[in-house]
């Protein structure tokens, strides 16, 4: 189904709904797309992604390649250039992480202002270390970019599943929600973050993150 699109108020709601949500470049673009015309509109606007289900995102989708893995730094470019574009949309964002959160879909996480995890269900997850694919220096970026180094040395180095107690504790999210009450919850927050000026928070968001967008080929 692909990535849908509501409105709560001033709050565009994304629900990615493709199974096990991997990414591809036809999610990619479609995700880029989605951020990219909401980015052109004017007036009080914030957004919020969630999945449907189990996941969040399982990350790269590496059966797309048809057992080519040579092309898999072709997907890591793409995803380092999606992170690029929403490190720094002049938006405030909130990720909605409805269940298992993993490599490249905890990476996608790291873009999003604010994000709020599902508290009893789903793991985040940086399994590369596991499953033998090595980080890029951009992917490390992200990571020492948005989250506690500490906590992103141990997550990079030992493929630690955290469940969301774990996660909130080690500062990978910033806050739990019942499954009931995640997107609800996800959108109160982004309802007060569409409150803000958005040329202050585009500036604001620059001075955070535009190193790290430069680096990713923003």
């Amino acid at each position: 189904m692909g990535v849908t699109r509501s409105f709560d108020g001033p709050v565009a709601v994304l629900t990615w709904d493709d199974g096990e949500n991997r990414l591809n470049p036809a999610s990619m673009d479609e995700l880029s797309g989605q951020f990219a015309e909401l980015a052109g509109r004017e007036g009080p606007l914030a957004v919020v992604l969630t999945g449907v289900g189990k996941f969040f995102s399982n990350g790269l989708d590496l059966a797309s390649l048809g057992g080519d893995l040579a092309g898999v730094y072709g997907l890591v470019e793409r995803l380092e250039r999606l992170v690029a574009q929403l490190v720094v949309a002049p938006l405030y964002t909130v990720a909605a992480i409805n269940g298992h959160c993993f490599a490249g879909g905890a990476l996608l996480g790291c873009a999003f202002d604010r994000r709020v995890m599902r508290a009893d269900r789903g793991y985040w997850c940086m399994n590369e270390a596991e499953i033998g694919l090595a980080l890029t220096e951009g992917l490390w970026a992200i990571l020492e970019n948005r989250l506690p180094r500490a906590s992103a040395i141990e997550a990079m180095t030992t493929a630690r599943r955290y469940g969301g107690p774990d996660a909130l504790a080690a500062g990978l999210v910033e806050e739990l929600s019942d499954e009931d009450h995640l997107v609800e919850r996800a959108v109160a927050i982004a309802t007060n973050g569409a409150r803000l000026d958005r040329a202050t928070l585009a500036h604001h968001k620059r001075l955070a993150h535009g190193a790290l967008a430069a680096r990713l080929g923003s």
